[in-house]
């Protein structure tokens, strides 16, 4: 079969989610966005696959729970309602 007919990427995260080394202190912070991010586009497998954790991942509740309350006060009830989501999952 013709190269130009593979998908190499196949399988792989659909989007890129800019993270900071895994060993940043800050990490855990961008993986929470990322995965309401991806959550909010249809791509919360790929955001999984690019963060490592899964969707409301205990560790990361914190995290959310602020970017619930900032998605409030700023009246982004999208991304509230996805923070809620993860919050209960």
């Amino acid at each position: 079969m013709s190269r130009a007919f593979v998908n190499e990427d196949a399988g792989g995260p659909e989007r890129r989610y800019p993270l900071p080394p895994r060993a940043d202190p800050g990490y855990d912070e961008a993986a929470a966005l990322a995965l309401l991010e991806g959550a909010n586009v249809g791509d919360s497998y790929g955001a999984e696959l690019a963060t490592g954790y899964r969707w409301g991942e205990p560790k990361l509740k914190a995290h959310v729970e602020r970017v619930r309350a900032q998605a409030r006060a700023e009246g982004n009830e999208r991304l509230e309602q996805l923070a809620e989501r993860f919050l209960r999952g």
